[in-house]
């Protein structure tokens, strides 16, 4: 399925996105970071007014949030197209994420999946809970569905300060609006939520133990 045009009224993109050294677009989640942390320039990370933009898109249509305008990255005409509805509802998601935040809740190589893995093993909620709260945002159908319950995720993992790969989120998103796709993309999350498992006898009494003692459910 191609990526194809199915909407108009996108700001006309007239600046040129900044861009790696090969050509690819640096990505808002980056633009801040150096390595492990923040650039020397910009200690605290995002500023905070830059956030409130990017949440400013949750729940919202892509392209219909003039405040988030300047930090789309992905070229377009003037049409909205999968490309651009994924990195808005990336975009949105991260100033979420992000929000009173002082580490980057951006990490490469940690993926959706074994970030909520992760959020399991915290113990902060209840695992049954969370359990049903993943299995309803992988069975989403649409985008705008999709969006909606990880809208209501995102909060529990930046109050562990669990972070997310957002380069790979962003792919996750675009891959969920094309139907041949969206079940590699529920396979690949479930795998990673069910397999990141403890990996000593240790971690799986702790989580046994847990388990025994359940959390709150997740807001």
């Amino acid at each position: 399925m191609t990526d194809a045009p199915h909407s108009t009224g996108a700001p006309q993109k007239t600046d040129e996105a900044a861009t790696e050294g090969d050509g690819r677009p640096i990505r808002y989640w980056h633009r801040y970071r150096k390595e492990n942390g923040w650039r020397g320039d910009m200690p605290g990370g995002p500023p905070g007014e830059e956030l409130a933009a990017l949440r400013a898109g949750l729940g919202s249509a892509a392209a219909s949030v003039p405040s988030m305008w300047p930090y789309y990255t992905t070229p377009t005409d003037g049409r909205v197209t999968h490309a651009l509805e994924a990195e808005h509802g990336a975009l949105a998601l991260y100033g979420l994420h992000q929000q009173s935040q002082s580490t980057p809740m951006h990490r490469r190589h940690v993926p959706l999946g074994r970030a909520l893995h992760e959020l399991r093993l915290r113990e902060r909620f209840s695992s049954d809970a969370l359990d049903r709260r993943v299995a309803a945002t992988v069975e989403s159908e649409g985008l705008p569905a999709l969006l909606y319950r990880l809208r209501m995720m995102i909060p529990n993992l930046r109050a562990a300060a669990i972070p997310l790969d957002y380069d790979v989120l962003l792919r996750d998103l675009s891959d969920w609006q094309k139907t041949d796709l969206r079940q590699r993309v529920r396979r690949r999350w479930g795998l990673q939520y069910y397999v990141w498992g403890p990996q000593n006898a240790k971690d799986r009494e702790k989580t046994s133990q847990g388990r025994q003692q359940p959390g709150p459910d997740p807001a």
